[in-house]
């Protein structure tokens, strides 16, 4: 990777964490953040030795949305910006073989949240929170935070997230489905890995099944989702990890997975 003035890659053995690190602007995402970003995790997502990712902010804040700062350059417009700069990072992580965990801290706001929504397992601080700013300065959430708002709460919760802009909580968020876990400020980024380093012992092949059946149970119906799984459960059957798996099963010890 080149050398990078907006994101710090830290790496542990098979887990990577992809700090935000323009702590002086809350991390706000501008065009050299996400061009940062989408060379990151194309790294990530390509490196066998790298099993499971954490996204998180430095300072006191994952992100405070788009940098309302930034000028687009020449003739490009919003949607080119949310068309070329967010959705290949967005999507990078969405279609990655391997889960991404959202480590939030402090605000989580605008596209931010939208960011940290669409990773595949979320852990809140006690003191963040996510909020959807959009209203009060006459825009509405973009980055598909729409989408994941309203199939995680619901039509009229969503709406109401949106219209208010009220902050959401980490407690609440965790009632509402919108994280997995609250962890105290202080032990956010050690927990997440921690955590991390826990999936990264269980099979990659039946994590990246397991994730694309997720997102098609998402988006599909019951018949497809049922089609899905049985043509992912064959990928799996076949594969050398559940060879290894049944066999250190009988053999009661742990097994050893290789990702093939």
């Amino acid at each position: 990777m080149s050398d990078c003035q907006s994101i710090r890659l830290e790496t542990d053995g098979p887990v990577a964490t992809l700090f935000l690190d323009r702590p002086e602007k809350l991390n706000a995402m501008d065009i050299a953040i996400l061009d940062e970003m989408k060379e990151a995790i194309a790294w990530i997502n390509s490196d066998e030795s790298i099993r499971v990712a954490v996204l998180t902010g430095s300072g006191r804040s994952f992100c405070a949305g788009a940098d309302l700062t930034m000028a687009l350059p020449g003739d490009r417009t919003v949607a080119d910006h949310l068309n070329e700069d967010h959705r290949p990072v967005l999507m990078a992580v969405r279609e990655s073989p391997k889960p991404w965990i959202s480590a939030v801290n402090g605000a989580c706001a605008g596209i931010g949240s939208a960011h940290a929504m669409n990773c595949d397992l979320t852990v809140m601080a006690e003191d963040a929170f996510l909020y959807q700013a959009f209203a009060a300065i006459g825009l509405v959430p973009d980055g598909a935070a729409t989408w994941h708002l309203t199939h995680t709460v619901g039509r009229k919760l969503a709406y109401e997230m949106i219209a208010t802009g009220d902050r959401i909580s980490a407690a609440r968020c965790l009632e509402l489905g919108l994280c997995n876990r609250v962890v105290p400020a202080a032990d956010l980024v050690s927990e997440a890995q921690a955590w991390a380093h826990t999936l990264a012992d269980r099979a990659p092949l039946s994590l990246r099944y397991a994730k694309q059946a997720v997102w098609t149970a998402a988006e599909g119906d019951l018949s497809a989702t049922y089609d899905r799984e049985v043509e992912l459960q064959m990928l799996c059957n076949a594969s050398d990890d559940f060879q290894e798996g049944v066999r250190a099963f009988m053999q009661k010890r742990k097994p050893e997975f290789k990702g093939r």
